[in-house]
């Protein structure tokens, strides 16, 4: 059951796995959030773990960076270890003035520069959306905890350096990050469910950022969100 880049065994996953792209924030959410934990992989220092979050099997697990990587981890995931449903959890850069550090994005599309969906063939351009049950889901999270967020587009782009946010910026694109199209992708491709639910790490209009530290251990409201959908 083991891949080149997971020694996980069978049923060592959960249903749900939530995946920051960051394997020390995976780490910390294992240790901060679940009981009855368990490692279920360190291949490569992608670290996975499997636990419990109030009775609820569930799992976290680092993706790295950029869509190859949650590409191949996510596809993984959902063909040889029976995961269904994937939450992406991780730090976006806003591209709108009204959206502030720490706020919550709810991915409801994205966007990108990447030439990921040519390998699917398609006659078209293909529009990356997540599963609308878990979208909801969220969201009935996010109002129930009183947290400030938004829903809507993202921009997933193959580089973190440069300037080519700003025409999606003015199309109404919400923020930028490098995963969310990717995880889409696959999820569609296969059939399985996928959200990605990210906090404001930096501002790339008001030129405002948080610490490292911060961006693994201080978007708690993120994960409180995502362990509401946790589908066992």
């Amino acid at each position: 059951m083991s891949t080149p880049h997971n020694e996980a065994r069978e049923n060592d996953f959960a249903k749900t796995v939530l995946m920051p792209g960051d394997p020390l924030r995976a780490k910390f959410i294992a240790e901060h959030y679940l009981e009855d934990v368990k490692q279920v992989n360190g291949v490569r220092n992608m670290l996975a773990y499997t636990g419990t979050y109030h009775g609820k099997r569930v799992s976290v697990m680092g993706s790295g960076m950029g869509i190859p990587s949650i590409g191949i981890y996510s596809y993984e995931l959902f063909t040889h270890y029976g995961v269904e449903r994937i939450i992406r959890i991780g730090s976006a850069g806003s591209i709108q003035k009204d959206l502030k550090l720490f706020d919550i994005v709810i991915a409801s599309g994205a966007s990108t520069n990447s030439n990921w969906a040519a390998q699917y063939h398609l006659p078209g351009t293909f529009s990356a959306i997540p599963s609308y049950p878990v979208m909801k889901e969220a969201i009935d999270a996010a109002e129930k905890f009183n947290y400030r967020y938004q829903v809507g587009q993202v921009l997933s782009a193959d580089n973190f350096y440069g300037e080519e946010w700003e025409p999606f910026a003015g199309m109404g694109v919400l923020a930028c990050e490098m995963e969310a199209y990717g995880l889409y992708c696959v999820a569609a491709q296969l059939h399985k469910e996928a959200l990605a639910i990210l906090t404001i790490s930096d501002s790339l209009v008001e030129h405002e950022d948080t610490t490292a530290k911060e961006r693994e251990q201080s978007f708690t409201n993120m994960m409180d969100v995502a362990l509401e959908c946790i589908k066992e």
